[in-house]
């Protein structure tokens, strides 16, 4: 039950991981918004817009909601789901999986009002939030035992907490060598290379990026992945050069983080546990408010990456890295160790385990 394209990228690895163990299970990937009533959407969806216009509004909502037993009103939950908790009436599932925590709200209150028979499983995204400890979950999934000893210390039973990992495409399970991972997408061995993301609607500031790393004096190369955002890629295209390329959308994301020695990204959780996947540390740069920003304080407690506080720290945190193999070296084993490339059917297995447990999985 997904919301948002983290959440779907989450899931659909999940639908794959369960075709995988339980070939024979009907597994749907369900956007929950698209079951609830329009104007139900039309108020879920409006965080955009303190997000984008009052980003210093939206973290006090934020922070206020993380703290609290529950996101929104239940009122407000129960009028607004009524098509989503029929859905799950008449689907009768064994079990759902909720990536995201209005999601797990919503199915927990039907499981509650319902008399809902199915095992609920609760998949936080490297987002701690009061609102997944609900006693209808039953099985609690994290995505690093830091954030495991969080849960428990806001009241989750620790019976029912699981460090699997955050899920990710099982193509960074099985990932080329560096070698061929630089020749598939044209990098010379003995290059620099520098990986930016703008995610997947080409969010952020890329002209400051690029203004900032024509600053690093150390010879090195760029591609700038700018995600759906057509315009975005050919507004940018006017920058390109030998040493600098600017993609759009890309299905081989794992064999450009296999090829490259730095990202500098928006620190999101699919993204930076596919870099771990790839031993590629980050640069986070520009966290929206909130839950991003604790991400970057998790990624320089774990030594995984650097915390971009100001546009004007990018071009000397490059150029230090490129200057101190040591360190970028030391950054890439530390964003390996903490790698989980099985999360997906690590997880999927916690859940089958509760549904069939006398059955044994390969």
């Amino acid at each position: 039950m997904p919301h948002g394209a983290a959440h779907l990228r989450a899931a659909e690895a999940l639908r794959q991981a369960f075709a995988e163990l339980a070939p024979r299970a009907c597994t749907v990937v369900l956007d929950t918004l698209r079951y609830c009533s329009p104007w139900f959407r039309a108020y879920y969806n409006s965080y955009l817009i303190p997000l984008a216009l009052w980003p210093g509004l939206w973290r006090r909502i934020e922070n206020q909601q993380r703290q609290g037993d529950s996101t929104n009103p239940l009122w407000l939950y129960r009028h607004g789901a009524r098509p989503l908790f029929r859905f799950l009436r008449d689907f009768a599932p064994d079990a759902v999986m909720a990536t995201e925590v209005g999601t797990c709200e919503l199915a927990a209150l039907s499981k509650r009002e319902m008399q809902g028979r199915f095992v609920l499983a609760a998949l936080e995204l490297m987002d701690f939030n009061r609102g997944w400890i609900q006693p209808e979950v039953d099985l609690l999934l994290t995505t690093h035992p830091d954030l495991a000893e969080e849960m428990i210390a806001a009241g989750a039973p620790a019976a029912k907490v699981i460090t699997t990992g955050q899920p990710i495409d099982p193509a960074f399970a099985s990932l080329p060598s560096r070698s061929e991972a630089r020749r598939k997408v044209g990098i010379p061995d003995d290059a620099v290379h520098l990986l930016v993301l703008l995610g997947g609607a080409g969010h952020g500031k890329p002209e400051l990026i690029l203004d900032e790393l024509m600053k690093v004096t150390l010879p090195h190369e760029t591609a700038v992945i700018t995600g759906r955002s057509r315009r975005l890629e050919n507004r940018l295209r006017r920058r390109a050069s030998p040493h600098l390329r600017i993609l759009g959308w890309v299905d081989n994301m794992h064999e450009w983080m296999a090829a490259s020695d730095l990202m500098i990204s928006k620190p999101g959780g699919g993204t930076l546990n596919e870099g771990f996947a790839c031993g590629l540390p980050m640069l986070a740069f520009l966290p929206l408010p909130g839950n991003e920003e604790r991400t970057c304080r998790w990624l320089e407690q774990w030594d995984a990456g650097i915390y971009i506080r100001n546009p004007s720290e990018l071009a000397p945190a490059v150029e230090s890295l490129l200057r101190n193999p040591a360190r970028l070296d030391a950054l890439r084993r530390q964003a390996r160790a903490l790698a989980r490339p099985h999360a997906a059917r690590d997880a999927a297995r916690s859940v089958l385990a509760l549904i069939r447990p006398e059955s044994t999985l390969p």
